[in-house]
């Protein structure tokens, strides 16, 4: 039924944005003449790989020994207004009805975190990742790493259709308030470098 429920959903969704979808890219190319869609390898359910579709925000500008310029550089104008709406995300639709993705559900990262996560945090990658999750409507980037984790596998531990309902209006709430789209002092989300456990000893 969840499934279902996302193919209804994303395709009408995905017919009423495919317009300001095109419109957002075709903008960005002429501004910045660059291709207008950033496309990244995720991990999806069982931490299987899959390509992620997103309306590009940043440039790619490079300093003189070939390396990206950090992200405050690239991120430009335009770009922080698609995330300010999240407008960037619109394209992942079609990850939804491709099966890569669910509209509920913790969201994609990279692969290269399926080896920094805890046997706890691993638990996240038992569903498909979803556009939007709990962890999006209870702090989304303004929240640590640790946190976004809890709420990632309270969702998997506890889902139901009620509790998608819940996520999905609070989430258009969060879009429209343009709420928590970055940590303080940086433009985009830190890297996760793994959780860091205490021991103690006698």
């Amino acid at each position: 039924m969840k499934r279902l429920v996302d193919i209804v959903i994303a395709f009408g969704i995905g017919i009423i944005a495919i317009l300001p979808v095109l419109s957002c890219a075709l903008i960005f190319y002429l501004l910045y003449k660059e291709a207008p869609f950033y496309v990244s390898e995720r991990a999806g359910k069982n931490q299987k790989a899959f390509r992620i579709y997103k309306l590009k925000s940043m440039r790619q500008l490079f300093d003189s020994w070939g390396e990206p310029l950090p992200d405050e550089a690239r991120l430009t104008s335009f770009g922080l207004f698609l995330r300010k709406y999240s407008l960037d995300e619109l394209p992942q639709l079609w990850n939804v009805l491709k099966g890569d993705m669910s509209l509920i559900g913790p969201r994609p990262l990279p692969m290269e975190y399926n080896d920094l996560y805890n046997e706890e945090q691993r638990k996240r990658n038992d569903v498909r990742p979803g556009l939007t999750g709990l962890a999006q409507v209870n702090g989304r980037n303004a929240i640590s790493w640790e946190a976004k984790f809890a709420w990632d596998i309270y969702y998997v531990e506890h889902y139901s259709a009620k509790l998608d309902v819940k996520i999905f209006i609070q989430t258009i709430g969060k879009v429209l308030g343009s709420a928590d789209i970055s940590q303080d002092d940086h433009v985009t989300t830190e890297k996760f470098q793994g959780t860091r456990i205490e021991t103690q000893t006698d």
